[in-house]
């Protein structure tokens, strides 16, 4: 008996979850095509630098998460961990930014070497959108509102909640990191290890900690809206006051941060507790300074991720396939292959059985959820007829094989 297995974090879609992936996955297209958005497909993998120098040398995402090599080439290689970078890198190598403003949709598998748990994989897969060239914050309420109407068309619009906050401007950053520093600084011998080497090099991720020990220090910091300019709570105040006008409901949650300098204003995440422990299933940002970090013109940002794993897992059930038409040739089973093609040319889902007796054929056609059985024996084709029977009713009547087509499609 093999014992092959799939490596840890990674799982396999067999049809049915496959077929939840992908309904979200299409109907995150289909939303996105709404707002405009065109589809980009950048590799999975990428120069290292691409992901070192958006996500931060000392982030966990660079220093612990992601998969990277060495190729043949000798050059540094990773997996993509998220799809941001990605499609900065493709903005600045294509010379896009004379098509500014540009609307751009991503879907497909990301990598992170970390502890798997339920609806994280170390491969995983995402949607996502990027709204390059705009900086009115009218563009922050319509990235999140194609968030929110992804959400709602999925059915999920009872079970997430919508939390955002403002980052400010970079003077407004400046301002409240040296107010977080000098608030953090009496604390550090409680700070757990990863804190302490943040303070030094990034403290606006200590408020993003997951420790429980500073989750308590950080309960008394100051808030960012005490650093705010005069212009950055303008900004914030245009893009809640345009959610409330679309009748988005949010809370302001003070300690959502972002710790990358590129990052400002607009920071959201939607989280659900229908998974157990409150968690993130979709979350984005503006990102003004992250091209220009990258080398290219200086070119304001803002675009949102959400996990397709988790909201398959939010979902349940996706829509039902297509019922088949079940193709049961008792007699000659290249007729039946004919009949087959037919129908599928006509673009119905057809099953076709190959071998067995009648009950074990009908056994499979009521297995695949089987609307009809078409069933063609020595003398229904003498006739040139077949026989259709209804798998709901059980009823059966016999059809010219030159009509069966028109019969089953409604053109007849």
């Amino acid at each position: 008996m093999s014992t092959l297995q799939p490596v840890r974090g990674t799982h396999d879609l067999l049809p049915d979850e496959a077929r939840r992936h992908r309904f979200v996955e299409a109907t995150a297209f289909e939303v996105a095509s709404r707002y405009g958005y065109g589809e980009i497909v950048t590799p999975i993998f990428e120069f290292t630098e691409v992901f070192s120098r958006t996500l931060g040398e000392t982030s966990d995402v660079v220093t612990k998460e992601m998969y990277t090599f060495t190729d043949r080439s000798g050059d540094s290689i990773t997996l993509r961990p998220e799809g941001t970078a990605g499609v900065a890198r493709a903005f600045i190598s294509g010379g896009l930014a004379q098509s500014l403003p540009l609307k751009l949709f991503y879907r497909g598998p990301m990598f992170r070497h970390e502890r798997p748990q339920k609806g994280r994989l170390r491969q995983f897969h995402q949607v996502g959108l990027e709204l390059l060239g705009v900086e009115n914050p009218l563009a922050d309420v319509e990235v999140v509102a194609t968030a929110w109407r992804l959400l709602s068309t999925l059915g999920l619009g009872d079970k997430v909640s919508l939390e955002i906050n403002t980052l400010g401007d970079a003077e407004s950053r400046t301002a409240y990191r040296e107010a977080l520093i000098a608030y953090l600084a009496p604390y550090n011998d409680r700070l757990s290890e990863d804190s302490r080497a943040r303070l030094a090099k990034n403290p606006l991720r200590v408020l993003d900690s997951k420790d429980e020990g500073d989750k308590a220090v950080v309960a008394g910091a100051p808030s960012m809206a005490d650093s705010l300019t005069p212009a950055a709570r303008e900004f914030f105040a245009a893009v809640t006051g345009g959610l409330e006008a679309l009748g988005i409901p949010y809370t302001v949650n003070p300690r959502l941060v972002r710790g990358l300098d590129y990052y400002c204003h607009t920071a959201f995440e939607f989280t659900t507790t229908a998974l157990g422990a409150q968690g993130t299933v979709l979350a984005g940002g503006r990102y003004d300074g992250l091209i220009g970090q990258m080398g290219g013109p200086v070119t304001p940002g803002i675009g949102w991720a959400a996990g397709v794993e988790r909201l398959s897992m939010l979902v349940g059930e996706a829509p039902a396939a297509p019922r088949p038409v079940a193709v049961i040739p008792m007699g000659d089973a290249l007729a039946g292959m004919t009949l087959a093609e037919r129908l599928r040319a006509a673009g119905l889902a057809v099953d076709i059985g190959f071998s067995g007796n009648m009950k074990k054929r009908m056994a499979r056609a009521n297995k695949v959820g089987a609307r009809v059985a078409l069933i063609l024996g020595e003398d229904e084709m003498a006739r040139g007829a077949v026989s259709l029977r209804d798998l709901d009713s059980g009823s059966q009547e016999e059809v010219p094989l030159a009509s069966v087509v028109e019969r089953l499609t409604g053109r007849g």
